[in-house]
Protein backbone atom coordinates (compact mmCIF):
# COMPACT_ATOMS: atom_id res chain seq x y z
CA UNK A 1 0.00 0.00 0.00
CA UNK A 2 1.58 3.38 -1.20
CA UNK A 3 -0.41 5.58 0.73
CA UNK A 4 0.81 4.75 4.16
CA UNK A 5 4.43 5.14 3.08
CA UNK A 6 3.82 8.20 1.06
CA UNK A 7 2.31 9.70 4.59
CA UNK A 8 5.46 8.61 6.53
CA UNK A 9 7.81 10.00 3.82
CA UNK A 10 6.02 13.69 4.09
CA UNK A 11 5.25 13.98 7.77
CA UNK A 12 9.24 12.88 8.06
CA UNK A 13 10.19 15.48 5.43
CA UNK A 14 7.76 18.23 6.65
CA UNK A 15 9.24 17.84 9.97
CA UNK A 16 12.54 18.15 9.14
CA UNK A 17 11.62 21.13 6.77
CA UNK A 18 10.31 22.63 9.67
CA UNK A 19 13.62 22.31 11.21
CA UNK A 20 15.75 24.62 9.50
CA UNK A 21 17.76 24.49 6.40
CA UNK A 22 21.48 23.65 7.27
CA UNK A 23 23.77 23.03 3.75
CA UNK A 24 21.37 20.05 2.95
CA UNK A 25 21.17 18.21 6.02
CA UNK A 26 19.64 18.24 9.23
CA UNK A 27 22.08 17.55 12.01
CA UNK A 28 21.09 15.32 14.98
CA UNK A 29 21.09 18.26 17.14
CA UNK A 30 19.03 20.91 15.45
CA UNK A 31 16.22 17.77 15.19
CA UNK A 32 16.27 16.61 18.70
CA UNK A 33 16.36 20.42 19.82
CA UNK A 34 13.11 21.65 17.47
CA UNK A 35 11.56 18.32 18.38
CA UNK A 36 11.91 18.79 22.14
CA UNK A 37 10.43 22.04 21.60
CA UNK A 38 7.46 21.08 19.98
CA UNK A 39 3.72 20.58 21.94
CA UNK A 40 0.94 18.74 21.13
CA UNK A 41 -0.07 21.80 19.47
CA UNK A 42 2.58 21.94 17.15
CA UNK A 43 2.13 18.06 16.43
CA UNK A 44 -1.55 18.84 15.11
CA UNK A 45 -0.25 21.49 13.47
CA UNK A 46 2.38 19.91 11.52
CA UNK A 47 -0.07 17.06 10.69
CA UNK A 48 -2.52 19.23 9.06
CA UNK A 49 0.14 20.60 7.16
CA UNK A 50 1.32 17.24 5.92
CA UNK A 51 -2.26 16.32 5.12
CA UNK A 52 -2.60 19.90 3.42
CA UNK A 53 1.24 19.20 1.23
CA UNK A 54 -0.63 15.01 0.38
CA UNK A 55 -3.09 16.85 -1.58
CA UNK A 56 -0.28 18.67 -3.87
CA UNK A 57 0.92 15.23 -4.99
CA UNK A 58 -1.03 13.89 -8.22
CA UNK A 59 -1.28 10.14 -7.16
CA UNK A 60 -3.10 10.87 -4.13
CA UNK A 61 -5.81 12.14 -5.56
CA UNK A 62 -6.40 8.37 -6.80
CA UNK A 63 -5.80 7.21 -3.69
CA UNK A 64 -8.43 4.33 -2.46
CA UNK A 65 -7.40 5.14 0.89
CA UNK A 66 -9.98 7.99 2.99
CA UNK A 67 -8.74 10.87 3.63
CA UNK A 68 -9.46 10.64 7.30
CA UNK A 69 -7.22 7.73 6.99
CA UNK A 70 -4.34 9.13 5.92
CA UNK A 71 -4.64 12.43 8.49
CA UNK A 72 -4.29 9.55 11.26
CA UNK A 73 -1.59 8.15 10.03
CA UNK A 74 0.24 11.41 9.74
CA UNK A 75 -0.93 12.35 13.65
CA UNK A 76 0.28 9.35 14.84
CA UNK A 77 3.31 9.69 12.94
CA UNK A 78 3.88 12.90 14.12
CA UNK A 79 3.50 11.80 18.04
CA UNK A 80 6.12 9.17 17.36
CA UNK A 81 8.32 11.09 16.32
CA UNK A 82 7.39 13.69 19.59
CA UNK A 83 7.88 10.56 21.77
CA UNK A 84 10.68 8.89 19.91
CA UNK A 85 12.89 12.01 20.56
CA UNK A 86 13.05 11.36 24.16
CA UNK A 87 14.44 7.80 23.86
CA UNK A 88 17.15 8.14 21.34
CA UNK A 89 17.88 10.57 18.32
CA UNK A 90 18.57 9.27 14.49
CA UNK A 91 20.91 11.09 12.08
CA UNK A 92 19.02 12.14 9.10
CA UNK A 93 20.15 13.82 6.34
CA UNK A 94 18.44 15.33 3.31
CA UNK A 95 20.70 16.66 0.04
CA UNK A 96 17.91 16.97 -2.81
CA UNK A 97 15.13 17.84 -0.85
CA UNK A 98 12.97 20.98 -1.14
CA UNK A 99 12.49 22.19 2.48
CA UNK A 100 9.03 23.36 3.22
CA UNK A 101 8.15 26.36 5.43
CA UNK A 102 8.02 25.71 8.69
CA UNK A 103 5.10 26.11 11.01
CA UNK A 104 7.07 25.85 14.14
CA UNK A 105 7.43 28.69 16.59
CA UNK A 106 11.23 28.40 16.67
CA UNK A 107 12.83 30.27 13.96
CA UNK A 108 15.55 28.88 11.70
CA UNK A 109 18.74 30.93 13.00
CA UNK A 110 17.58 29.82 16.65
CA UNK A 111 17.48 26.51 15.72
CA UNK A 112 21.04 26.85 13.97
CA UNK A 113 22.78 28.64 16.45
CA UNK A 114 21.08 27.26 19.91
CA UNK A 115 20.85 23.12 19.53
CA UNK A 116 22.57 21.33 21.64
CA UNK A 117 25.80 19.67 20.37
CA UNK A 118 26.08 16.32 22.06
CA UNK A 119 24.43 14.24 24.53
CA UNK A 120 26.93 14.22 27.02
CA UNK A 121 29.51 17.01 28.41
CA UNK A 122 32.24 17.21 26.29
CA UNK A 123 35.60 16.70 28.11
CA UNK A 124 38.31 19.21 27.60
CA UNK A 125 41.85 18.74 28.20
CA UNK A 126 43.32 21.68 30.30
CA UNK A 127 44.68 24.36 28.59
CA UNK A 128 46.60 25.59 31.36
CA UNK A 129 50.22 25.86 31.11
CA UNK A 130 53.42 24.29 33.25
CA UNK A 131 54.19 26.84 35.72
CA UNK A 132 58.45 27.28 36.59
CA UNK A 133 59.86 25.28 33.60
CA UNK A 134 61.60 26.38 30.27
CA UNK A 135 60.55 27.79 27.39
CA UNK A 136 61.92 24.26 25.55
CA UNK A 137 59.84 22.70 28.62
CA UNK A 138 56.72 24.17 27.43
CA UNK A 139 57.17 23.60 23.74
CA UNK A 140 57.74 20.14 24.48
CA UNK A 141 54.37 20.17 26.37
CA UNK A 142 52.11 21.99 24.05
CA UNK A 143 53.38 19.37 21.25
CA UNK A 144 52.64 16.76 23.57
CA UNK A 145 48.80 17.97 24.47
CA UNK A 146 48.15 19.59 20.90
CA UNK A 147 46.16 16.06 19.71
CA UNK A 148 43.99 16.56 22.91
CA UNK A 149 42.66 20.26 22.51
CA UNK A 150 39.29 20.36 21.27
CA UNK A 151 39.18 24.04 20.45
CA UNK A 152 41.90 23.39 17.96
CA UNK A 153 39.63 20.43 16.33
CA UNK A 154 37.36 21.10 13.49
CA UNK A 155 33.92 18.96 13.59
CA UNK A 156 30.14 19.39 11.49
CA UNK A 157 29.69 22.64 13.75
CA UNK A 158 32.41 24.24 13.61
CA UNK A 159 32.94 24.02 10.08
CA UNK A 160 29.74 25.99 9.80
CA UNK A 161 30.24 28.66 12.64
CA UNK A 162 30.23 31.42 9.44
CA UNK A 163 27.09 30.12 8.32
CA UNK A 164 25.78 29.81 11.91
CA UNK A 165 26.63 33.19 12.99
CA UNK A 166 25.50 34.69 9.83
CA UNK A 167 22.40 33.11 9.98
CA UNK A 168 21.71 33.84 13.47
CA UNK A 169 22.03 37.79 12.87
CA UNK A 170 20.63 37.39 9.66
CA UNK A 171 16.91 35.58 11.16
CA UNK A 172 17.15 37.65 13.99
CA UNK A 173 16.39 41.35 14.10
CA UNK A 174 19.16 42.18 16.28
CA UNK A 175 19.35 45.95 18.04
CA UNK A 176 22.72 45.53 19.10
CA UNK A 177 25.22 42.38 18.43
CA UNK A 178 27.23 41.30 21.68
CA UNK A 179 29.75 38.78 22.26
CA UNK A 180 31.36 36.72 24.97
CA UNK A 181 33.76 33.78 25.27
CA UNK A 182 33.95 31.03 27.42
CA UNK A 183 36.74 28.36 27.58
CA UNK A 184 36.21 26.38 30.72
CA UNK A 185 33.40 23.50 30.92
CA UNK A 186 29.91 24.26 30.46
CA UNK A 187 29.04 23.30 34.18
CA UNK A 188 31.58 26.24 35.39
CA UNK A 189 28.80 28.96 33.91
CA UNK A 190 27.44 29.43 37.01
CA UNK A 191 24.97 31.76 38.03
CA UNK A 192 27.99 34.67 38.20
CA UNK A 193 28.23 34.37 34.20
CA UNK A 194 24.22 33.72 34.07
CA UNK A 195 24.04 36.96 36.02
CA UNK A 196 26.20 38.78 33.42
CA UNK A 197 24.04 37.19 30.18
CA UNK A 198 20.48 38.08 32.00
CA UNK A 199 21.39 42.02 32.86
CA UNK A 200 22.41 42.09 29.32
CA UNK A 201 19.19 41.12 28.39
CA UNK A 202 17.43 42.95 30.90
CA UNK A 203 19.10 46.61 29.05
CA UNK A 204 18.85 44.97 25.66
CA UNK A 205 15.91 42.85 25.48
CA UNK A 206 15.99 43.25 21.31
CA UNK A 207 20.15 42.21 21.34
CA UNK A 208 21.59 39.29 20.09
CA UNK A 209 24.26 37.24 21.97
CA UNK A 210 26.43 35.21 20.98
CA UNK A 211 28.36 32.92 23.21
CA UNK A 212 31.87 32.02 21.72
CA UNK A 213 32.25 28.37 22.59
CA UNK A 214 33.11 24.86 21.89
CA UNK A 215 31.94 23.86 25.61
CA UNK A 216 28.31 26.08 25.94
CA UNK A 217 27.43 24.95 22.41
CA UNK A 218 26.22 21.86 24.28
CA UNK A 219 23.52 20.00 25.54
CA UNK A 220 24.46 21.11 29.34
CA UNK A 221 25.24 24.35 27.74
CA UNK A 222 22.02 24.64 26.04
CA UNK A 223 19.72 24.16 29.19
CA UNK A 224 22.00 26.62 31.01
CA UNK A 225 20.46 29.52 28.72
CA UNK A 226 17.20 27.74 27.76
CA UNK A 227 15.48 30.19 30.44
CA UNK A 228 16.48 32.72 28.45
CA UNK A 229 15.39 31.49 25.27
CA UNK A 230 11.93 30.42 26.34
CA UNK A 231 11.54 34.41 27.09
CA UNK A 232 12.11 34.78 23.50
CA UNK A 233 15.66 36.60 24.54
CA UNK A 234 18.45 35.64 21.36
CA UNK A 235 21.55 34.29 22.97
CA UNK A 236 23.00 31.33 21.13
CA UNK A 237 26.42 29.39 22.15
CA UNK A 238 28.51 28.52 18.78
CA UNK A 239 31.88 26.81 18.91
CA UNK A 240 34.58 28.74 16.69
CA UNK A 241 36.60 27.88 13.90
CA UNK A 242 39.96 29.61 14.97
CA UNK A 243 41.16 28.30 11.73
CA UNK A 244 38.31 31.13 9.59
CA UNK A 245 38.48 33.56 12.54
CA UNK A 246 41.91 34.41 12.33
CA UNK A 247 42.25 34.22 8.65
CA UNK A 248 43.60 36.94 6.66
CA UNK A 249 44.77 38.98 9.68
CA UNK A 250 47.94 39.22 11.31
CA UNK A 251 46.72 36.49 13.79
CA UNK A 252 46.78 34.02 11.25
CA UNK A 253 50.67 33.32 11.47
CA UNK A 254 50.81 33.54 15.41
CA UNK A 255 48.12 30.62 15.56
CA UNK A 256 49.62 28.58 12.88
CA UNK A 257 52.82 28.56 14.92
CA UNK A 258 50.54 28.09 18.33
CA UNK A 259 49.06 24.89 16.44
CA UNK A 260 51.28 23.06 15.11
CA UNK A 261 53.67 23.63 18.55
CA UNK A 262 55.86 26.11 17.28
CA UNK A 263 55.65 28.70 19.55
CA UNK A 264 55.92 29.31 23.67
CA UNK A 265 53.05 29.59 24.84
CA UNK A 266 54.13 31.02 28.21
CA UNK A 267 53.22 30.47 31.92
CA UNK A 268 49.60 31.94 31.29
CA UNK A 269 47.08 30.02 30.44
CA UNK A 270 46.34 29.69 26.71
CA UNK A 271 42.52 29.62 27.30
CA UNK A 272 43.35 33.36 28.66
CA UNK A 273 45.57 34.42 25.54
CA UNK A 274 43.04 33.20 23.19
CA UNK A 275 40.38 34.35 24.68
CA UNK A 276 42.21 37.92 24.11
CA UNK A 277 42.68 37.15 20.78
CA UNK A 278 39.16 36.01 19.75
CA UNK A 279 37.06 38.82 20.91
CA UNK A 280 39.62 41.20 18.53
CA UNK A 281 38.78 38.76 15.95
CA UNK A 282 35.24 38.34 16.43
CA UNK A 283 34.91 42.12 16.58
CA UNK A 284 36.96 42.23 13.54
CA UNK A 285 34.86 40.09 11.27
CA UNK A 286 31.31 41.12 12.46
CA UNK A 287 31.20 44.05 14.90
CA UNK A 288 29.01 44.93 17.72
CA UNK A 289 29.83 44.53 21.40
CA UNK A 290 32.29 42.10 23.30
CA UNK A 291 31.80 41.64 26.70
CA UNK A 292 33.44 39.61 29.58
CA UNK A 293 31.37 37.31 31.62
CA UNK A 294 32.06 39.34 34.94
CA UNK A 295 30.62 42.18 33.68
CA UNK A 296 27.10 43.57 35.21
CA UNK A 297 25.03 45.61 32.19
CA UNK A 298 22.72 48.72 33.95
CA UNK A 299 22.05 50.99 30.70
CA UNK A 300 22.16 50.55 26.74
CA UNK A 301 25.19 50.53 24.55
CA UNK A 302 22.74 51.55 22.09
CA UNK A 303 24.87 55.00 20.54
CA UNK A 304 27.83 53.50 21.23
CA UNK A 305 30.52 53.53 18.36
CA UNK A 306 34.41 52.32 18.07
CA UNK A 307 34.78 52.71 22.58
CA UNK A 308 36.71 51.24 24.91
CA UNK A 309 36.81 51.86 28.52
CA UNK A 310 39.50 53.27 30.96
CA UNK A 311 40.46 51.24 33.53
CA UNK A 312 42.76 54.36 35.33
CA UNK A 313 42.96 58.00 34.90
CA UNK A 314 45.08 60.67 36.84
CA UNK A 315 44.25 63.88 38.34
CA UNK A 316 43.43 65.69 35.26
CA UNK A 317 41.26 62.88 33.79
CA UNK A 318 43.74 61.89 31.25
CA UNK A 319 43.49 57.95 31.12
CA UNK A 320 46.13 56.55 32.09
CA UNK A 321 45.50 52.63 31.26
CA UNK A 322 42.56 50.66 29.05
CA UNK A 323 41.03 47.48 29.98
CA UNK A 324 39.48 44.82 26.59
CA UNK A 325 36.81 43.35 29.34
CA UNK A 326 34.29 45.73 27.25
CA UNK A 327 35.22 46.72 23.45
CA UNK A 328 32.89 48.14 20.86
CA UNK A 329 33.95 48.25 17.67
CA UNK A 330 32.28 48.53 14.38
CA UNK A 331 33.18 45.95 11.78
CA UNK A 332 36.70 45.52 9.76
CA UNK A 333 37.43 48.85 12.02
CA UNK A 334 41.21 49.35 11.41
CA UNK A 335 41.72 49.71 15.29
CA UNK A 336 41.24 45.82 15.45
CA UNK A 337 43.57 45.10 13.07
CA UNK A 338 46.59 46.97 14.62
CA UNK A 339 45.08 45.00 18.47
CA UNK A 340 45.99 41.67 16.29
CA UNK A 341 48.79 42.96 14.49
CA UNK A 342 50.12 44.00 17.67
CA UNK A 343 49.10 41.10 20.09
CA UNK A 344 51.08 38.69 17.14
CA UNK A 345 54.18 40.85 17.20
CA UNK A 346 54.62 41.11 21.12
CA UNK A 347 53.05 38.01 22.18
CA UNK A 348 54.64 37.55 25.83
CA UNK A 349 52.75 34.41 27.62
CA UNK A 350 54.64 35.11 30.85
CA UNK A 351 53.51 38.71 31.29
CA UNK A 352 50.13 39.21 32.87
CA UNK A 353 47.96 41.74 30.86
CA UNK A 354 50.96 41.98 27.67
CA UNK A 355 48.40 40.37 25.31
CA UNK A 356 44.90 41.95 26.76
CA UNK A 357 44.83 45.18 28.64
CA UNK A 358 48.28 46.40 28.04
CA UNK A 359 47.81 46.10 24.84
CA UNK A 360 45.04 47.67 24.34
CA UNK A 361 46.47 50.46 26.14
CA UNK A 362 49.28 50.52 23.46
CA UNK A 363 47.70 50.15 20.51
CA UNK A 364 45.54 53.44 21.29
CA UNK A 365 48.13 55.61 22.71
CA UNK A 366 50.31 55.04 19.45
CA UNK A 367 47.48 55.12 17.10
CA UNK A 368 45.78 58.36 18.80
CA UNK A 369 45.17 60.83 16.24
CA UNK A 370 45.93 59.05 13.29
CA UNK A 371 42.80 59.62 10.63
CA UNK A 372 40.87 56.18 10.10
CA UNK A 373 41.98 55.41 13.65
CA UNK A 374 38.48 57.22 15.57
CA UNK A 375 38.50 55.46 19.40
CA UNK A 376 36.45 57.01 21.96
CA UNK A 377 38.07 56.24 25.60
CA UNK A 378 35.30 56.54 27.97
CA UNK A 379 36.42 57.39 31.63
CA UNK A 380 36.39 54.80 34.34
CA UNK A 381 33.05 55.26 35.79
CA UNK A 382 31.67 53.72 32.25
CA UNK A 383 32.71 50.54 32.63
CA UNK A 384 35.17 50.12 35.95
CA UNK A 385 33.70 52.61 38.25
CA UNK A 386 35.23 50.62 41.23
CA UNK A 387 38.68 49.54 41.13
CA UNK A 388 40.29 45.98 41.57
CA UNK A 389 41.25 47.22 44.92
CA UNK A 390 38.19 48.30 46.47
CA UNK A 391 35.26 45.77 44.53
CA UNK A 392 35.17 43.82 47.63
CA UNK A 393 33.34 47.56 48.99
CA UNK A 394 30.29 46.72 46.71
CA UNK A 395 29.08 43.34 48.16
CA UNK A 396 29.15 44.54 51.92
CA UNK A 397 25.83 45.05 53.64
CA UNK A 398 25.52 48.55 54.77
CA UNK A 399 26.93 48.51 58.77
CA UNK A 400 25.91 51.74 59.79
CA UNK A 401 24.07 55.03 58.73
CA UNK A 402 27.18 56.34 56.85
CA UNK A 403 27.76 53.12 55.19
CA UNK A 404 24.06 53.44 54.08
CA UNK A 405 24.19 56.93 52.56
CA UNK A 406 27.41 56.01 50.85
CA UNK A 407 25.58 52.86 49.27
CA UNK A 408 22.20 55.19 47.69
CA UNK A 409 25.23 57.49 47.00
CA UNK A 410 26.97 55.05 44.93
CA UNK A 411 23.85 53.71 43.11
CA UNK A 412 22.79 57.24 42.38
CA UNK A 413 26.27 57.88 40.67
CA UNK A 414 26.65 54.24 38.45
CA UNK A 415 22.65 55.06 37.26
CA UNK A 416 23.58 58.20 35.59
CA UNK A 417 27.29 57.28 34.32
CA UNK A 418 27.72 53.83 34.29
CA UNK A 419 26.97 51.36 31.52
CA UNK A 420 28.09 48.59 33.69
CA UNK A 421 30.15 47.07 36.87
CA UNK A 422 33.35 44.90 35.46
CA UNK A 423 33.66 42.25 38.88
CA UNK A 424 37.08 41.77 38.21
CA UNK A 425 37.08 37.86 38.30
CA UNK A 426 39.34 36.22 40.41
CA UNK A 427 39.04 39.09 43.01
CA UNK A 428 35.68 38.80 43.81
CA UNK A 429 34.46 35.39 42.98
CA UNK A 430 34.85 34.44 46.29
CA UNK A 431 33.01 37.19 47.69
CA UNK A 432 29.16 36.82 49.09
CA UNK A 433 26.70 39.37 48.24
CA UNK A 434 25.41 40.55 51.46
CA UNK A 435 22.03 41.82 51.41
CA UNK A 436 21.49 45.83 50.98
CA UNK A 437 24.85 45.87 49.28
CA UNK A 438 25.55 48.04 46.17
CA UNK A 439 25.34 44.52 44.17
CA UNK A 440 22.42 42.92 46.01
CA UNK A 441 20.63 46.43 45.19
CA UNK A 442 21.98 46.19 41.07
CA UNK A 443 21.30 42.53 40.84
CA UNK A 444 17.58 42.82 42.59
CA UNK A 445 16.90 46.04 39.63
CA UNK A 446 18.60 44.40 36.81
CA UNK A 447 17.67 40.89 36.93
CA UNK A 448 14.91 38.82 34.57
CA UNK A 449 15.51 34.99 36.41
CA UNK A 450 16.67 36.91 39.43
CA UNK A 451 17.96 33.67 41.32
CA UNK A 452 17.41 33.95 45.30
CA UNK A 453 20.80 33.79 45.65
CA UNK A 454 23.56 34.87 43.86
CA UNK A 455 26.68 33.70 45.22
CA UNK A 456 29.74 35.54 43.91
Amino acid sequence: MKEPMLAAKVVVLFAAAAIVEFDGMVMRREFAAIIASMTMTNVISVSKSVWKRMLEFRNFHHSKVKYFSIFCISITLAALIFIINQTTIINVTFDDVPLLNSSLTMSKAKAIAQVPSSSKPEPETSLSVPLHVSKNARIAWLKKNLPKFKIFKSDNLTKHFQDRLSKFFKEEYCEIQFFMTWFSPANSFGIREFLAVETLFNVHPRGCLVIVSRSMDSEHGFRIVKPLIDRSYKVAAVRPDLDFLFRNTPAETWFHEIKTGKKDPGEISLAVSLSDLIRLAVLYKYGGVYLDTDFVTIKSFKGLRNSVGAQSADRSNRWTRLNGAVLVFDKNHPILYEFMEEFASTFDGNKWGQNGPYLVSRVVKKMEGRPGYNVSVLPPKAFYPVSWTKIGDFFKMAANQADSKWVEATLLKLSANTYGVHLWNKLSRGLRIEQGSVMDRLISSHCIICHQTYNS
